[in-house]
């Protein structure tokens, strides 16, 4: 088995991160065997690499290896690229065609973007991994072949699996060992680094001196997030080489040619889509009026209080006037109704009036039969105007302002009266 340093000195791999250390070395071990290997990492971390060590490792090094971008073809071909057609099994193929399965026999090859493949073709796949069968396109002939699969991807294979983008059992199939890339930005002593080979490549290449960063560059270089990984680096040495004119590269220079010239190297906030089913909105909304209720409840309760330690509502009103003023309304309107009641009344307080008289206890009250009759009367209209609530709230669910027109009254009387009743 050949050790790491030969194998990145063989492959032309740069850098000597642990985490890109393992991946080699989890790719050697598995090389000798038939076993399918996932490969993942973000986009431009240089995932094709490992599919090429594992096949020239493997006793597989003298046959066939086809890399095939399953995102660069389109879902109504992909079925005849891969596993082939039958003359005349669509518009256009005026001929049979092999496809890379058939092509490949004996060897590897590499689907790289696996996840963007239709749920069709995984179905497909599925039963080449299983036991080595497939169809063409328009046969009905069962063919067989001997491939050994390396995938790759940069999604999050549980997300997609989760809205059922991707097949739960073609990945544990696909995913026998999964070989995981860091990104660039994690590989920290490897960036400068990467960034002096290419420089010398692109140097060689164009036929220039080797362009050099200064300190401070250096730090900047390492600041960066490097979204793109290696490809996104290679990209901008290129650029240097050939567009600036000095061969030493200063901060400022460098900044230039960097997307993000803050260059900062923070987690960047991502926003979230909501789905439909979230009700987040809605138990914000929910929150928000139930601790305006709880604010204005105490504003009521302080006002509540003023009034039974006064006894005086003209008084009470004027040193609470921004209160109450808070409490029914920023137009200055009066705390009165639109039945015109009294503050006290609607508070259901007592007004206590130190002009008239203090009544009697035990004062006989010829007439004490009629009141009785009007207290029931009082009660029966009471118990109507409930019942004609109940009935307008339960027509016009959720619109309280529909049912308080349809009684008559203000919405803000209503919300009163359902507190007033416990509704």
């Amino acid at each position: 088995m050949e050790s790491t340093q030969s194998i990145k000195q063989r492959f032309e791999i740069i850098g000597n991160d642990p985490k890109l250390n393992r991946a080699l070395e989890k790719a050697t071990q598995v090389a000798p065997t038939d076993i399918s290997v996932l490969v993942t990492g973000e986009s431009g971390v240089g995932k094709e690499a490992i599919p090429k060590i594992i096949h020239s490792l493997s006793h597989r090094k003298h046959a066939k290896y086809i890399a095939v971008n399953c995102g660069a073809i389109p879902e109504g071909t992909i079925d005849s690229e891969l596993f082939g057609h039958e003359k005349g099994a669509f518009t256009g193929a005026t001929q049979t065609r092999n496809g890379y399965f058939e092509v490949t026999d004996g060897g590897t090859i590499f689907l790289d973007e696996v996840g963007e493949l239709p749920l069709t073709t995984q179905v497909r796949l599925l039963r080449v991994l299983e036991n080595g069968e497939f169809l063409k396109v328009g046969s009905s002939q069962v063919q067989k072949t001997d491939v050994r699969i390396v995938a790759a991807t940069n999604i999050n294979m549980f997300e997609a699996i989760k809205k059922e983008k991707f097949r739960e059992d073609l990945y544990y199939r696909l995913s026998t060992v999964e070989i995981h890339i860091p990104p660039l930005r994690d590989r920290q002593d490897d960036i400068h680094l990467l960034f002096r080979k290419f420089a010398s490549d692109f140097g060689t290449k164009y036929k220039m001196p080797t362009i050099r960063l200064e300190d401070n560059a250096v730090h900047l270089l390492l600041k960066y997030r490097w979204p793109g990984n290696i490809r996104q680096l290679r990209n901008i040495a290129e650029q240097i080489s050939v567009l600036e004119q000095s061969r030493i590269i200063t901060w400022d220079t460098l900044k230039g040619y960097l997307p993000d010239s803050s260059g900062s190297n923070l987690p960047a906030v991502i926003g979230q889509k909501k789905s439909e089913g979230d009700f987040s909105n809605e138990r914000e909304i929910l929150y928000k009026v139930l601790f305006d209720m709880k604010g204005d409840l105490n504003d009521l309760k302080k006002l509540t209080l003023a009034l039974m330690k006064n006894n005086d509502g003209d008084k009470v009103q004027e040193e609470n006037e921004s209160l109450i003023q808070k409490i029914y309304g920023d137009n200055g309107e009066d705390v009165m109704d639109d039945d015109d009641r009294d503050p006290l009344e609607v508070l259901q307080l007592p007004q206590h009036d130190s002009q008239r008289p203090p009544q009697k206890l035990h004062q006989e009250d010829k007439y004490h039969f009629a009141e009785e009759i009007q207290e029931e009367e009082t009660l029966s209209l009471q118990e109507k105007e409930v019942e004609l609530i109940k009935k307008s709230l339960e027509r016009n669910r959720g619109k309280r302002k529909a049912a308080a027109g349809e009684l008559g009254i203000s919405e803000r009387t209503l919300y009163r009266k359902i507190k007033q009743y416990d509704l």
